[in-house]
């Protein structure tokens, strides 16, 4: 604030742009107006000190420190802009929201000085005849004290303001106040000027010299003003020199400062603006990618939501199948117990019956007898299997091993529990009447020497070979019910089976299916 003023504009203007608090942001503008007061730019202090008052509400007690602070300072612009009559509205209201009684002091002294600037010494009298009684502080007392003593001097030519005068001139030399010994050189030189001009030139040196010790160039400017009419023809040329490069080096900076201050508002509110469309097209980006995320997340979730549907509608339907499956198995085996006891075991009992009764049996009766059984059983499909458990594969081990004789050799390779494992129940039904039917098959008609049973685990699939060194299949040969119930229950555990050739001579047979 006291060092960089430019810096110290640009900071506070950051302030006011990016804030969101009101009170921070009028203060601000109280302290921008203040530098640009500072510099000479009063339009521009005005300015600031308007928007101030924008953030403030009267009601608030906590905004009424800087209210106080906003209508002094606009009246101290009014009065540097010789607007004396309107500077003491502005001060009215600054003591109608100050409750600091330093600051309201203050406040009186500057409504004093703007009556004493318009001519009103006896409002001005009256006012510092009022508060001069109750300064404590030195400075501001000695301040007082040679406003009142000037206005009472305007107010009355013959009035004698020196000793009083002096009387400040000696406070402020005792605390060292520059600012104010400028002040009372000013006044006593003023007051000199027609009556002893040699003492007014004296103390408008002194108000020269401290002038450009505080860098005061308005000060140094109304100091020039006294050298010229107080000096010598030869010094005054000097002296009308320098005032008239100062006066007009002083009206530069005025108007460079308002410029300047202008062109540091202009680029903090085009950089807020940049950043307002930048911050749009981000918030439009991030809206568009919600956006998109959003329709990505729903079409996942749909596709999600299908597979879940698809899947319980499979599970579903996988389970309505097993459903009529153990529903067509159990209903085969109904039929088939209900053959085994309606059929079967009447014929098997009749049989019986004859041959322990009969003394004459006829072999040749007896034979088809026999035969006719046998194709009844035969044309019973399924079975009730009972031996699914953890022996399936000593069972099906010893029924492949039943079909061995002295003339055919019968081996089996591959048969492990492990295996079998991973075998349905229902397909384990299958198997045994397929294996069973090619064995059959194999005793009947085949004259095989050796016969080989392989099972083997092909990851997903099971294979069965069948081989052996019989006549094969004659050309011509018609598949029998047996082959073609095969051929079915294969289909059932959808699996395939392929007849061939064992390396030219013989039979193979290759089966394949699934586990699952």
């Amino acid at each position: 604030m006291d060092k960089q003023n430019d810096s110290a504009f640009y900071y506070l203007n950051k302030v006011v742009t990016a804030s969101k608090d009101s009170l921070q942001t009028a203060i601000a503008y109280n302290e921008m107006a203040v530098v640009q007061s500072d510099a000479g730019d009063y339009f521009g202090a005005q300015e600031s000190l308007s928007m101030s008052l924008r953030f403030l509400d009267h009601r608030n007690e906590k905004h009424h420190k800087c209210l106080a602070s906003d209508y002094n300072e606009l009246g101290v612009a009014s009065i540097k802009l010789q607007h004396y009559d309107v500077a003491p509205g502005y001060f009215d209201q600054a003591l109608r929201f100050s409750n600091d009684h330093k600051f309201r002091l203050s406040i009186y002294n500057n409504k004093a000085f703007a009556y004493q600037k318009m001519g009103n010494y006896p409002e001005a009298i009256k006012i510092y005849s009022k508060i001069l009684p109750q300064t404590a502080r030195k400075k501001t007392y000695a301040r007082i004290l040679t406003n009142m003593a000037t206005s009472r001097w305007r107010y009355h030519p013959d009035y004698n303001p020196v000793a009083e005068l002096l009387r400040a001139l000696k406070i402020r030399e005792d605390e060292k106040d520059l600012w104010g010994l400028n002040s009372s050189f000013t006044h006593l030189a003023d007051y000199y000027s027609k009556s002893r001009p040699d003492s007014a030139l004296f103390y408008a040196n002194a108000m020269h010299r401290v002038a450009r010790q505080i860098n005061s160039p308005d000060d140094e400017l109304e100091a020039l003003g006294f050298l010229v009419r107080l000096s010598a023809p030869k010094a005054a040329k000097a002296y009308f020199g320098r005032y008239q490069q100062l006066n007009d080096s002083l009206v530069s900076a005025r108007r460079a400062a308002g410029n300047q201050f202008a062109l540091i508002r202009y680029d903090v509110e085009r950089n807020k603006t940049e950043n307002l469309r930048l911050q749009k097209d981000n918030a439009e980006k991030k809206y568009q990618l919600v956006i998109r995320n959003g329709l990505l997340a729903t079409g996942v979730a749909v596709v999600i939501i299908l597979i879940i549907a698809g899947y319980l509608q499979y599970r579903k339907w996988k389970r309505r199948k097993e459903h009529e499956k153990q529903e067509a198995i159990l209903e085969t085996r109904r039929k088939a117990s209900k053959d085994v006891h309606d059929s079967l075991s009447n014929d098997i009992y009749l049989l019986m019956k004859r041959i322990k009764h009969d003394p004459e049996l006829d072999r040749g009766w007896m034979l088809n007898q026999t035969e006719l059984v046998y194709r009844r059983s035969r044309n019973i499909s399924y079975e009730i299997l009972t031996d699914t458990d953890e022996s399936f594969p000593e069972r099906i081990g010893e029924l492949i091993k039943s079909f061995s004789t002295e003339s055919t050799k019968v081996m089996l390779v591959g048969n492990d529990p492990d295996l079998w494992q991973k075998v349905s129940s229902e397909a384990k039904l299958e198997l045994k009447l397929i294996l069973q039917e090619l064995m059959v098959n194999m005793q009947k008609h085949s004259r095989a020497a050796n016969v080989v049973v392989k099972f083997e685990d092909k990851g997903d699939t099971c294979q069965i070979t069948y081989m052996d060194d019989g006549i094969g299949i004659q050309p011509g040969i018609v598949h029998q019910n047996g082959l073609t119930n095969t051929g079915t229950r294969i289909k059932t555990i959808r699996g395939r089976i392929i007849f061939g050739s064992n390396e030219g001579k013989g039979l193979r047979i290759d089966i394949s299916f699934p586990f699952a």
